[in-house]
């Protein structure tokens, strides 16, 4: 029997300089996509899959984000006094119970490796999770819920994927896999940002990752790759050479690079026509702006 996964890594350790000037008095993640902070997605996310330890990489500077996990009694009373208890559930979802959540400091941002990598003592020996928080998955089942179920057969090493265009594969780590429309692929090799033209396939790596402790252990070499950071693809391929049991899932969803504007903006606007009670003014809205478009071409 496979050992849970119950832990999981959030790296949130970046300045969030693309959305400056925003990020210079708030952390990226507590941005709101429609009216849940990104982060809130990630941990809802973990929390379906059965993740019952979250680990977070921070930086100076990002106190509201540990601040937005906490009780607030002031606000708690007053939805609580006004028997607002609608608001009350969805205020008690954003906290977390004491110890669930562990803090660890990346004081140079080295890359993403790196960050992993500073969790290494709350992991211990046992396998973890990944999650980007920038990378937002629309899904039925949860993306990282499908991945450990996949990893119950597998077991190994385990990186979410998904087909993109040749244009944008340098990017992306990007996936050397056998042909096939299978879930769940081999990985003979990953490249992260190839050159382009030289990408191996169209899977790209996108931020969930199921791993083994051993990924840990290859990060203690602190060797740098790809932009001169320590790369967590690297690590993850040095247990193919090794052990030959890393896996690629494509996973059944749609995912937005809320890092970008464009992103965020594409994401908001999906996530809010998502929403019943945001759908019909919002769809009048795009309809009514694109007859103005088109009544002006």
């Amino acid at each position: 029997m496979r050992n849970k996964v119950t832990k999981a890594v959030f790296p949130v350790a970046g300045l969030g300089t693309r959305f400056l000037p925003a990020t210079k008095a708030v952390p990226k993640e507590v941005l709101t996509l429609v009216d849940r902070p990104l982060i809130q997605y990630a941990i809802d996310e973990a929390r379906e899959a059965g993740i019952t330890e979250f680990i977070f990489v921070t930086s100076r500077g990002k106190s509201a984000l540990e601040d937005y996990f906490d009780r607030a009694p002031e606000l708690e009373m007053s939805l609580k006094s006004k028997n607002k208890t609608e608001l009350l559930d969805i205020y008690n979802q954003t906290c977390m119970d004491s110890g669930a959540i562990a803090y660890v400091r990346q004081n140079q941002a080295l890359g993403l490796g790196h960050a992993v990598w500073c969790a290494r003592h709350l992991i211990g020996d046992e396998p973890f999770a990944v999650l980007l928080p920038d990378d937002v998955i629309a899904a039925d089942k949860p993306c990282l819920k499908q991945m450990l179920e996949a990893y119950e057969e597998t077991g190994g090493n385990m990186v979410a994927a998904m087909e993109v265009p040749e244009d944008k594969a340098s990017s992306y780590g990007v996936l050397d896999v056998p042909t096939g429309m299978s879930p769940v692929l081999p990985v003979r090799g990953m490249v992260e940002k190839p050159k382009p033209g030289t990408a191996p396939s169209n899977l790209a790596v996108i931020g969930r990752y199921v791993l083994s402790p051993d990924v840990l252990k290859s990060l203690d070499n602190q060797t740098t790759g790809a932009g001169g950071e320590i790369q967590l693809t690297d690590a993850i391929a040095a247990q193919i050479e090794a052990k030959n049991n890393v896996y690629g899932y494509r996973f059944q969803g749609q995912r937005f690079d809320c890092g970008s504007k464009a992103g965020f903006l594409q994401a908001t606007i999906s996530f809010g026509l998502s929403r019943a009670d945001l759908r019909e003014e919002l769809e009048d809205y795009i309809y009514d702006m694109m007859a103005m478009r088109q009544a002006a071409e």
